[in-house]
Order: structure tokens, then sequence, then C-alpha cells
């Protein structure tokens, strides 16, 4: 299991020289038919652990990670997290994370139980995992299960009362889930402002992940690298070594 909530609040980075490397996933599964690039085959995801394992790194849960940086610890760990709660993460992700020895973060919907993925347009639409499915995964060895908002909308566009629900209720509605505190909050597209940030870190959650948040990196938005199906040896190799290039280092969690 992950790190406890109170010491999982607490991290950031000590010595360590560059940012923690975050991983960032979707689905597992068909990739026939995938016109957002979200989803990676169950070999391809089996590949790419093997390939970290072989260079010495070991995939954990963000809480982890950060937990394990702020004791000047960490430097073979690696980040992997997996957004929007898909049931293919307990039906196909799971048994290979386990494979190898692997945790993870899974960032849920609460407001979407056994529900699709309505947000993207295009489609194809999957299943998203209920109550059962994310307890399962929550009681899994080295899975953390943490929040992407209730719904799947664009913070940075929602007003005050939508924000709230979206950030400190589906908190609330998780931790009651799952029986355990929620560390962590994804924000969904990626998309995050100081205003965004703040809701976070005032609802209680020990950090938030993006992608691609620029002067706002830092505990509360984590930049993250997309992986996906065209990730092979070579592009993992390179993504992780222009990584410590692209992202200033994290500020320990005050």
């Amino acid at each position: 299991m992950p790190v406890s909530a109170d010491t999982s609040r607490r991290t950031g980075t000590s010595s360590l020289d560059g940012p923690p490397w975050v991983a960032m996933y979707h689905s597992v599964g068909d990739c026939s038919d995938d016109p957002y690039r979200v989803t990676v085959s169950a070999d391809r995801l089996d590949r790419q652990l093997g390939w970290l394992s072989r260079r010495g790194l070991r995939g954990v849960c963000v809480a982890d990670l950060l937990a394990a940086r702020a004791r000047g610890q960490g430097r073979d760990l690696v980040g992997l997290t997996f957004d929007d709660g898909y049931a293919d993460f307990v039906e196909t992700a799971l048994p290979l994370l386990r494979r190898h020895g692997f945790g993870a973060t899974l960032f849920v919907l609460p407001g979407r139980l056994d529900d699709v993925n309505a947000w993207d347009p295009l489609g194809p639409r999957k299943p998203l995992l209920g109550k059962q499915g994310i307890r399962l995964a929550a009681a899994s060895e080295g899975v953390e299960v943490g929040s992407h908002g209730l719904t799947h909308v664009d913070l940075t566009k929602a007003d005050e009362a939508v924000l709230r629900a979206e950030v400190a209720e589906s908190r609330a509605v998780l931790s009651e889930l799952i029986g355990a505190h929620v560390e962590g909050f994804c924000y969904p597209y990626g998309t995050v402002d100081r205003r965004v940030v703040d809701a976070v870190r005032e609802a209680g959650y020990g950090y938030g992940c993006a992608i691609d948040p620029g002067p706002l990196t830092g505990p509360y938005a984590l930049p993250r690298v997309h992986i996906g199906e065209n990730d092979t040896a070579v592009r993992l190799f390179l993504k992780h070594r222009l990584h410590r290039l692209r992202r200033r280092p994290v500020e320990a969690v005050r």
C-alpha cells in the first residue's frame, strides 16, 4: 500500500537534482480506434514496464515517489499514473503492474461511477470503474487512488460552486468510498491556473498532477509525461532524458 496520508502531505524534493519523472497513462486495451491517443495496448504496456525494470527503475504511486524524494531517496523510482478510472485498469493494467512488482496512482471520477468517457466527443465509449472496481484497486498493494474531479470538466472555466464540488466534494465522496484519506488530485485535461491550484491545496490534498503547468510547477502542479502506444524503448529513453531539461525542480510542500 502507499505511504500514509500524513507522510505524503509533507512530500516534495530534497537534495535530489531535477524533478520527479511521472508517466501519464489512461486506458489499456484495443488501440484500433484511438483518436485522442489515450490508449496503450497490454503488450506495449508490458514492454514499457519491462524497459523500466531493465534500467533499474521501479514504478510507484505518486505519494510514495514524493515521500521517498522528501527523504533524499527515490532516484530509481518513477511515478506511474492512470487517468480517468477506466475499467481496464483493474482488468488489464493491474495484473501487469503486479507481474513487474510496480505500483501506480489511479485517478478516478466518483461522479461517473459505472459510466463512460462521455467527455470525449469522438469516442470510442469506454466503461469506467464503479464502486467495487475502485475499492479493489485501492486495496491492491502499491496502488493509490486519487481524485480526477467528479465529472471531468475543465476547472479553469468552472465557477466557484462547480470548482468546489469537483475538488472538495469529490475528495469527500472518494474518501468515504475507499475508507481512506485521498491525497492526490489530477486536473482534467491537464489545464490549471492559480485559482484551481489554490482550491486543490485548500481542499486538503497533498499534491496535484498536471501535464505542462509552466510557472505553476510545484507539488500542487506536478508535470507529467504522456506515454502511449508509440512509445518504444527508444522513445522512452529520450523522454526520460529530456524530462530533466524540460522541467524545473519541485519545491517541498510547506
